[in-house]
Parts: C-alpha cells; sequence; structure tokens
C-alpha cells in the first residue's frame, strides 16, 4: 500500500478517533503546543479518554463518523489460504497480535481472509497494494482499486459499538457542516434495525487539492460497526487525483457495507464487555455544555448558532458581535491531573484559587484563508479542565471573515473560569 494511506492512519488523531470509538487509545509524545492545543485546530471535540486527551497532533478526537477514515495500519496476510468470511470462522491456527499474525484464530478470522472477501464485493475491477488484519485485532481491510477510469484508494474496517448507545447513534449521524465540509450526507435506518450514513466529503477540510472522500458507516441493531471509504486518488494523502470522482457510487458503497460477510466477521472479534455493552443506566447530568455556555457569552454579542445534540463534554456557539460570525467552542473534561504537567507546565499561569491558565494564539485549519485561532486552556486543583477557542469565521473550515474572533482573551478566560462549570457532569 502506498506509504501516504499507510502512515496517515497511524497518526495521534487517527489512534485517538480508534480510542474514541473502542475505548483502546494510545499515548503518544509531542510537543508541549499539540499537547496544550489538545486538538482545538481542527475542532473535532475532545471526547477523550484521559490519556487520549493528550495524544497530540493538532486534531482532536473526531466526532463519530466525522472526518478521516478509520483504516489502521496492518500485516501481510497468511499468504495462500483460500478461504472466505463467507465459510465462517477457520479453526486449528491461532492469531497473534503480537507477533503481527494474520492467521486465523479458532474463532477469528485472518486478514488475508477478510481480503478475499473484500476484492469478491468489490465491483468488477483490479485491487492491488492490500494490505488487510484480521479479527484479532482491529480488522480492516485496504488496497489501491482500478475499474479502468483511474486508480483509487479504498478501505474498509470492522468494530464493535455499544448498541443503542449513543455512540452507536453518532457513528451514523450526519456531521456538523460547521466542522466537516461535504456536498451531500444522508443517514437512514434500514428494514432491518440497522443504520447507514453515507457522506460525500473531501480528505481536507479546505478541499484544497481536489482529494475527495466518500464513506459510508453502518451500525448494526447487535453494536456491529462497518465502514467503508474511498478516494478519487491512489493514497489519500499528497496524491494525485486520478478521477473525477471515487469509483464507488452511493448505491455501491451501500452494498459493500451491508454484506452479510462482514456481519459474520464482526461477529467474530473478540468482545470487550466495557466497550459493547449498552449502558445499564442513562447518567445522570447536570446542565449542558452549550447552553451553559451561550448564557456565559457577554452582552453585545449574539448567538446565532449552537451545537445541534447534547453532549456533556464538548459544546459550541456561533457568534455575531455585528462585525462578523465568530465561532466559539468548548470542551469540559472532569479530572485531568494525571497529565498536569504536561498540559499547564512552562508559561501557566496560576490564579488565586489555585486554577492554573494557559493562553494561546496561533492559526486555524491549514489552507483556510486567514483562519486563526485563540485559545484559553485551565485547570482547577481539582483536575476539572475547561479550555475554550475562538476563530475569526463562523466555521473551522471557512475562510476568515473578520481580523480577530469576537471575544477577546479576557473574555474567554472569564467563560473558561466561570463557577458554572464546576455544576456540569
Amino acid at each position: 500500500m502506498p506509504a501516504e494511506l499507510h502512515d496517515e492512519h497511524h497518526d495521534p488523531f487517527e489512534e485517538r478517533f480508534a480510542d474514541a470509538l473502542r475505548d483502546t487509545g494510545t499515548t503518544f509524545a509531542t510537543d508541549q503546543q499539540e499537547l496544550a492545543a489538545g486538538g482545538q485546530a481542527r475542532g473535532r471535540r475532545l471526547r477523550v479518554r484521559r490519556r487520549a486527551a493528550v495524544a497530540g497532533g493538532v486534531a482532536a478526537v473526531a466526532l463519530i463518523g466525522v472526518g478521516g477514515a478509520l483504516v489502521l495500519p496492518g500485516v501481510q496476510g497468511d499468504g495462500g489460504r483460500q478461504r472466505s468470511v463467507a465459510e465462517g470462522p477457520s479453526s486449528g491456527r491461532t492469531d497473534s497480535a503480537a507477533s503481527g499474525s494474520a492467521g486465523s484464530g479458532a474463532s477469528g478470522v485472518s486478514g488475508d481472509e477478510l481480503l478475499r472477501t473484500f476484492e469478491k464485493l468489490l465491483p468488477k475491477g483490479k485491487l492491488s497494494d492490500t494490505t488487510g488484519r484480521g479479527t484479532a485485532d482491529n480488522p480492516f481491510v485496504q488496497g489501491v482499486y482500478d475499474d479502468g477510469r483511474g486508480k483509487a484508494a479504498i478501505a474498509l474496517s470492522l468494530g464493535l459499538v455499544p448498541a443503542r448507545s449513543q455512540e452507536a447513534a453518532q457513528t451514523t449521524e450526519c456531521p456538523d457542516r460547521v466542522y466537516i465540509a461535504y456536498d451531500s450526507c444522508t443517514s437512514t435506518k434500514l428494514s432491518d434495525g440497522s443504520a447507514l450514513m453515507i457522506l460525500k466529503g473531501y480528505e481536507y477540510p479546505s478541499k484544497r487539492s481536489g482529494t475527495k472522500l466518500w464513506r459510508a458507516e453502518l451500525v448494526t441493531p447487535t453494536g456491529a460497526h462497518v465502514s467503508a471509504q474511498e478516494w478519487n486518488a491512489a493514497a489519500e494523502k499528497d496524491s494525485p487525483v486520478t478521477r473525477a470522482e471515487p469509483p464507488l457510487s452511493p448505491e455501491q458503497l451501500k452494498k459493500l457495507v451491508t454484506a452479510p460477510e462482514w456481519r459474520a466477521a464482526a461477529g467474530a472479534i473478540p468482545v470487550d464487555p466495557r466497550t459493547t455493552a449498552a449502558p445499564s443506566a442513562t447518567p445522570t447530568h447536570h446542565g449542558s455544555i452549550p447552553a451553559t455556555l451561550a448564557r456565559l457569552i457577554p452582552n453585545g454579542v449574539k448567538v446565532v448558532s449552537h451545537s445541534r445534540s447534547e453532549d456533556y463534554e464538548f459544546g459550541y456557539v456561533v457568534v455575531d458581535d455585528g462585525r462578523g460570525k465568530s465561532l466559539v467552542q468548548i470542551n469540559v473534561q472532569p479530572d485531568m491531573r494525571d497529565v498536569e504537567g504536561e498540559l499547564f507546565g512552562a508559561g501557566a499561569r496560576t490564579l488565586p484559587d489555585g486554577t492554573k491558565v494557559v493562553q494561546r494564539k496561533q492559526d486555524g485549519e491549514k489552507g483556510i484563508a486567514g483562519i486563526v485561532m485563540w485559545t484559553v486552556d485551565t485547570i482547577r486543583p481539582d483536575g476539572r479542565r475547561v479550555v475554550i477557542s475562538a476563530f475569526n469565521s463562523g466555521a473551522q473550515n471557512t475562510p476568515a471573515t473578520r481580523q480577530a474572533p469576537a471575544l477577546t482573551m479576557k473574555q474567554l478566560e472569564a467563560i473558561a473560569t466561570d463557577q458554572k462549570w464546576l455544576k456540569i457532569g
């Protein structure tokens, strides 16, 4: 597989995205500014587990179903065995995730088997540069597909999400255009109760390079998650566009992810009851992040829109002071004391009540003309972290509409340190 596709999905963003989906994030070391930014630059929410919150990179953990593909770098298959997923799990061999083996375990499906199924289900064409990983460890397949109209990267991953949970619902919910640029998106319920989202979007929020990314996300009533992604280039990053659009139509994407073979394979994924069981009860929360943020916006600045869905860690509002729209977003995390030293080291200021504060002014999303991001990051003595950012545009993926954000750094700090956040969560 071309290095561009391979490497992109081993960066901090993708690992943290996987963490948000499956609670299996990985800790990464990054520079201090990236740690402190906490991913605010690309505006995807910090729905993070504690260690993932400092995983670094300018991209935060994505909204479920938002942003880049969940494809993890794989290993070579077991080379020569001719069994497909449809035949069911193999027997007599043991997968070894630690050693990178793609062989099938007593109840698993190998990377080679997934690849054979993948190739069988794709429309007529040539699949090359393939990579796959079996169900023992983050199953996925990927390759370069050529139907005679231009080579295109295409990939599919399998996973589990808690059935009937908010996470399952968000996986197939069309993303907010404040953060993600796309041409169209549909979210439908299938006759068997599965939820399906099909999105025709772009690899970059700024749409630079013309690289398109189309995705299909399927979640079954039992929590099996099938995710397919395709590009109009042979690799998703920094590869020349080879065709006007990705090769599979929305209907073909639907046919691919709804194939029963993937459900059978997902059934072989080892189950972790901590991450796949539906919540036994609805957690109690006190207050809403978006509503609280809206109430704290200073007089004279009008809230013109806000987050669509309720969330108890993240929220945003778009405000206008009469000189243009400005996006303001906030994350509230309950206890981050274990990473306090990394996030609030040199340069942090301590308030009389013990709250530590760091302020930053930096560029926003790469490729977006003139956009800047002002951030105030705070942590209280009990570890509660509140980080707020404001932009000089009404969205993170549109050019600047004003010279500076609508709120000053002083106003942002006043919001972040307000006592109302102590009652959230």
